[in-house]
């Protein structure tokens, strides 16, 4: 078909005299809004189903009948139709819908959080009446109630558009919010003693079209006129929703989900949305701090990072380059991960350093898979999960995977350890236990029996014949931080062997990718390349490399507690909470001889540091960031850093000159330059080609890094008959600093408890809420118990990080498993 020819798909119709052409099936309202005619509206969303409630948009139609008064957000586009959107018809219609509309409504705009930002309000200017004819009382309810700990309702001042409520039921999946009466008594309310206690919340306020729904976290802090707005992307997790960062007299004060159509659509989660309130916190590092006998106290930058560079020097006397290891780096943007990566590798010499804490997958895994993105992943019709619990680790990916089965009927195969957010919409959900990933792959490619996995034949083999149909998309992660990865290895190598199968291997923190992306891994530089492969671009500008393969983070950690790490660098990193292993981190940070730390908060870990150097935290400082299919997207510096912290970049600049280099990075824009030119992945990617498209671009090009089937399959030990095994994975909500320094977000930590399988409880002799003591071959802890159909008989599930007990005392990094033997007190 040609250029000139018209698509199949094309419908032309009139708006106001117009000719313009639609798409099939495309609402009328939609249609008006590609071609600049803007049609009030209430009720209608352009991400959920629209219901026709509010009226507000209704248009005088001509489908060759005459025309008529029709609600655009229900009539579909027909050859040949006529839209009048200024008629005078249709202004008096419009004029009585806000008329009543306003009837009850209290118009308290002065006092209204949503003033000034208030569709309501801005249509009753443009398209109301100018006067009520309505003189009697209007309603009254007690004002506000908190629905949940972070929603407050105005009831008085909903207008039923059903927004909130669909949203809840459609989108997020958690029906927790509805109308309740009837008629004229009809209002939006939660359930009786049950909250809505969604974490996606918060998108309900900011689509709700009047003030009915505000967050706790903004009620009452500023007007619209007052704040500056830019557009950036959030770094909570790996997903990289695009937000705006709303802020006033230099403090941020709200963030807004922008409609990305690759990655978020709008929405965003509950953390990602309100843990902007940690930036000010009290544990906020301000400025550098140096060790003085058993306290940290503040000092000035020339004499902190003197003290660092003193560290690394007598660690480099000490025990040479491979006595100096990094942790850390995910936090940051792109262009800090290059900066630290440059100053390892090239001018300490160390290739000990790792951006992953021990959680996630090897970087062979993450960049050397056939790479899908989000896109590709919900337009599959079969997409295989064998990760983490994505509504837990990366809820937005999890409302788009939900999208894809609830609207496009995609069949998702879900292998878990437990049940799942997504296994409500799982077309066919198996359990293993942890250790047993690959044997339950082989079993579903044909290579065994999943009988014991508690699949019979029927249901085997209608999954055999999906995954050999194809095309398959593959989630992968880290399910399970008590196992060790090798299982994960071998489900991943069988499943590479599918036609046309690609992967999205997940990773927990927010620039992860764009960490190992850079180099911030074990015998990598930047461009997705073995050191071996380094190009000649790079080594120009670096010179020296290091001549073999470092440590990852459980090796610099084991070589820390057995002494051989002279100085260990965390660069936001805080293994006593983060590493699966407690008592390896901290035999580590016990035996390592000094610690430099880069951070914007204090935690357990940075507390033991003979320097801690103050950074600039997410919104204070300018960037780039990769997501978790290797989306590069603009970050921006919103309002200043706290007190003198400055951006890692810039620390590792001033510590390399220091060390007596020069890292020649004189600014942000100097470093990513650097990048385009020594990393063949993102040579396409120059500040303009970012510029022009702000959801961002795919990095690709040329990375050599190349995953690696394990040779043999994976031998796990069968569990014996008085041990259950565990399972320890993340909640949304935990004990991480940015949740605790966040004071609405900080008390939403469910807490740890034991879930265990009804039977297994019985077996037990556990009572419902009972506590138990859970012994692991490495500790002891004290839990209550849950009993969870979704936990299978042999297995118990843990949340890891959570405030009471730490699970990580449990765990022992060395082992393939962990099993745990739990007892009646």
């Amino acid at each position: 078909m040609s250029a000139a020819e018209p698509s199949p798909d094309d419908v032309a119709i009139v708006i106001d005299g117009r000719e313009v052409v639609a798409r099939r099936g495309e609402w009328v309202i939609a249609a008006a809004d590609r071609h600049g005619v803007y049609i009030p509206r209430f009720c209608y969303h352009d991400r959920m189903q629209p219901v026709g409630m509010c009226r507000m948009c209704l248009v005088e139609i001509d489908t060759g009948r005459g025309p008529a008064l029709s609600p655009s957000c229900m009539v579909q586009v027909a050859p040949g139709m006529v839209v009048h959107t200024t008629s005078p018809t249709t202004k008096r219609a419009q004029e009585g819908v806000l008329e009543l509309l306003l009837a009850n409504h209290p118009l308290d705009c002065p006092v209204c959080d949503k003033g000034g930002e208030c569709p309501l309000q801005d249509q009753a200017f443009s398209h109301g009446p100018g006067e009520s004819r309505f003189v009697e009382e209007k309603r009254h309810y007690e004002k506000p109630i908190p629905i949940s700990d972070l929603v407050y309702l105005d009831r008085e001042r909903c207008i039923l558009c059903d927004r909130c409520t669909r949203f809840a039921k459609e989108v997020a999946g958690d029906p927790l919010i509805h109308f309740v009466e009837r008629g004229n008594e009809t209002q939006v309310l939660t359930f009786p003693d049950e909250p809505f206690s969604s974490y996606f919340s918060g998108n309900t306020v900011q689509i709700c079209p009047v003030g009915a729904l505000t967050a706790r976290p903004y009620r009452f802090k500023a007007r619209p006129w007052d704040l500056d707005e830019r557009e950036s992307t959030c770094t909570t997790c790996s997903v990289g929703c695009r937000v705006t960062i709303q802020s006033s007299r230099n403090e941020v004060l709200r963030y807004q989900g922008v409609d990305a159509d690759p990655v978020n659509w709008g929405w965003l989660c509950d953390r990602g949305r309100f843990d902007f309130e940690g930036l000010g916190h009290a544990t906020r590092v301000t400025g550098p701090l140096l060790r003085h006998g058993d306290a940290l106290a503040p000092a000035g930058w020339a004499a902190a990072l003197t003290r660092a560079a003193d560290l690394v020097k007598a660690a480099l006397a000490d025990g040479g380059p491979g006595s100096v290891a990094v942790l850390g780096g995910a936090r940051g943007t792109n262009e800090d991960a290059y900066a630290w990566a440059k100053l390892a590798k090239s001018v300490i010499g160390t290739d000990n350093v790792d951006a992953q804490l021990g959680d996630g997958l090897p970087a062979d895994v993450l960049l050397g898979l056939p790479r899908a993105t989000i896109d590709e992943v919900c337009a599959s019709p079969t997409i295989l999960l064998l990760g983490p619990d994505l509504k837990e680790e990366l809820p937005v990916l999890y409302l788009r995977v939900r999208d894809a089965v609830e609207r496009r009927g995609a069949r998702v195969v879900e292998l878990a350890a437990v049940a799942s957010g997504l296994t409500p919409y799982a077309r066919w959900s198996l359990r293993y236990r942890p250790g047993e990933q690959g044997a339950l792959v082989r079993a579903l490619l044909g290579d065994g029996s999943a009988a014991a996995f508690g699949a019979d034949e029927t249901e085997l083999a209608e999954v055999r014949a999906h995954l050999a149909t194809g095309p398959v998309a593959v989630v992968v992660g880290r399910a399970s931080l008590a196992d060790r990865v090798e299982p994960v290895l071998d489900a991943v190598g069988a499943l590479a062997a599918l036609d046309g199968v690609r992967f999205l291997a997940v990773a927990r923190r927010g620039n992860v990718m764009g960490a190992l992306d850079m180099g911030l891994a074990p015998g990598l530089v930047p461009g997705r390349r073995p050191l071996a492969g380094a190009t000649d671009e790079l080594r120009d500008r670096w010179g020296n490399l290091p001549a073999g393969t470092g440590l990852d983070a459980q090796g610099i950690l084991e070589a820390a507690a057995e002494g051989r790490i002279g100085c260990l660098v965390l660069l936001g990193a805080d293994p006593l909470s983060d590493f699966p292993d407690r008592d390896l981190a901290r035999r580590a940070l016990a035996g390592v001889r000094a610690i430099v730390a880069v951070d914007t908060h204090l935690n357990a870990s940075n507390a033991r540091a003979d320097v801690v150097l103050a950074a600039a935290a997410y919104g204070e400082k300018a960037g780039t960031t990769t997501n978790v299919e290797g989306r590069v997207s603009a970050l921006v510096e919103q309002v200043t850093p706290k007190g003198t912290s400055r951006a890692d970049w810039a620390i590792a600049t001033d510590l390399a000159a220091r060390l007596g280099a020069d890292l020649g990075l004189e600014s942000v824009g100097a470093v990513w330059d650097e990048i385009v030119a020594v990393a063949p992945t993102h040579a396409e990617l120059s500040p303009a080609v970012l510029a022009q498209q702000p959801d961002g671009v795919v990095a690709g090009g040329a990375g050599t890094v190349a995953f690696r089937a394990p040779a043999s399959p994976s031998d796990v030990a069968k569990v014996d008959a008085y041990a259950l095994r565990l399972v320890v994975s993340r909640k949304l909500y935990d004990s991480a600093v940015g949740l605790a320094a966040s004071p609405s977000l900080a008390g939403l930590a469910p807490g740890a408890r034991l879930h265990l399988n009804p039977l297994d409880r019985q077996r037990l002799g556990v009572g419902d809420g009972a506590a138990v003591r859970v012994t692991s071959p490495r500790a002891w802890v004290v839990l209550p118990t849950v009993g969870d159909a979704g936990v299978p008989r042999g297995s118990a599930w843990l949340a890891f990080n959570q405030p009471d007990v730490v699970a990580s005392e449990l765990i022992d990094a060395a082992a393939p498993v962990t099993d745990v033997r739990v007892e009646t007190l």
